[in-house]
């Protein structure tokens, strides 16, 4: 039998070298918005010749009024969605006049423009949104495994492996952003709470094998429970996530060019949520059960403000504590002088 929880290490060190690259990215750079979070304007417009009109040529006409990472989009024969920031009204008086001049009448289906206060709104409504799907995850499979020991442990590993995967989808965002340009829009948002569910019903799958083995073999280890629950699963994840990433392959080959990002961030997560829901989640129980303070440093250097908290109490608790404490509030203060630097660099590079 294959000993997959005693190369836990090897499967951490993996998501720490495709999540870390991502996260300094974000940190440095942030996240290239569209204006579906930054405010802009929105146009459909419909030629009356009905020809296929270059989206690059409408992209240069825009440029020129000084328009610049304007986005069209072709939806059906000779109408284009192309957003954009804001457009003055005369500003937008001047490129109906190029349009009509370059590709003939057209008739305006539709114009909005989102303004900062709405976009604004959009944000903390997506974090909100994250939020609070997240609590009722860890809320739910706290309850769903009460009966057996600490099941408050399994909702938050479920809940560090959907970070897990919302930190490689979001890191990769922001690379895509920096190389290609990519910016996210709602779309990004769908794909991201998609994933999300897909992640902890992956996880949920697994840990229920673990609850009915730990009944069923009392007299083992946690270890080779988990290690036993991960072989019994591992076909059935495999094959239901195969099928759903040869689906989103035909989609990208073979569908438009509107939803090519789109699918392709949920390729990437379906991916990522698979490997988590393996290798991240089961796991954690097995390293929270045996090497708890392992786990706590980590988390304290990641989340310094947890990592504090969880020092402060461990230090008014009995005297055998005090070198977890001390350990976990000087994670803590790695953390902030760690992420400090980097907020400075990017201010810096800015």
């Amino acid at each position: 039998m294959w000993d997959l929880v005693g190369k836990r290490y090897t499967f951490f060190l993996l998501s720490a070298w495709v999540v870390v690259p991502g996260l300094l990215s974000l940190t440095l750079f942030g996240l290239p918005l569209s204006i579906d979070f930054t405010g802009g304007s929105f146009l459909e417009l419909s030629f009356v010749q009905g020809s296929s009109i270059p989206p690059a040529e409408i992209v240069e006409i825009f440029a020129v009024q000084g328009l610049t990472d304007t986005k069209v989009q072709t939806s059906g024969e000779g109408t284009l969605l192309i957003r954009s920031k804001v457009i003055d009204p005369s500003i937008k008086q001047q490129l109906g006049e190029t349009l009509r001049q370059r590709f003939g009448e057209f008739s305006e289906l539709r114009f909005e423009s989102v303004g900062p206060t709405v976009s604004s709104e959009v944000q903390r409504q997506a974090v909100l949104a994250v939020a609070a799907a997240s609590l009722g995850i860890l809320l739910y499979i706290s309850w769903a495994f009460r009966h057996v020991p600490n099941p408050l442990r399994y909702g938050t590993c479920a809940i560090l492996a959907v970070l897990h995967d919302a930190g490689v989808v979001v890191g990769l965002a922001s690379i895509f952003g920096l190389i290609f340009g990519w910016e996210v829009d709602a779309l990004f948002l769908t794909a991201l709470l998609t994933i999300i569910g897909f992640s902890v019903h992956d996880s949920i799958v697994v840990f229920d094998r673990i609850r009915e083995n730990i009944r069923r073999r009392p007299e083992e280890t946690l270890e080779s429970v988990v290690n036993h629950s991960i072989i019994q699963t591992l076909d059935r994840s495999i094959n239901t996530s195969l099928t759903v990433v040869l689906t989103l392959f035909a989609l990208i080959l073979f569908g438009g060019v509107t939803i090519r990002y789109f699918v392709l961030v949920l390729l990437i997560g379906i991916v990522s949520g698979t490997y988590s829901s393996i290798f991240n989640a089961s796991l954690l129980l097995v390293e929270w059960e045996r090497r708890p303070q392992r786990l706590l440093y980590a988390l304290s250097f990641l989340l310094p403000p947890l990592g504090a908290v969880a020092g402060l109490v461990q230090a008014l608790r009995q005297e055998g504590s005090r070198i977890v404490a001390r350990n976990a509030l000087a994670a803590a203060g790695v953390g902030v002088v760690t992420w400090a630097a980097l907020f400075a660099l990017r201010s810096v590079m800015a």
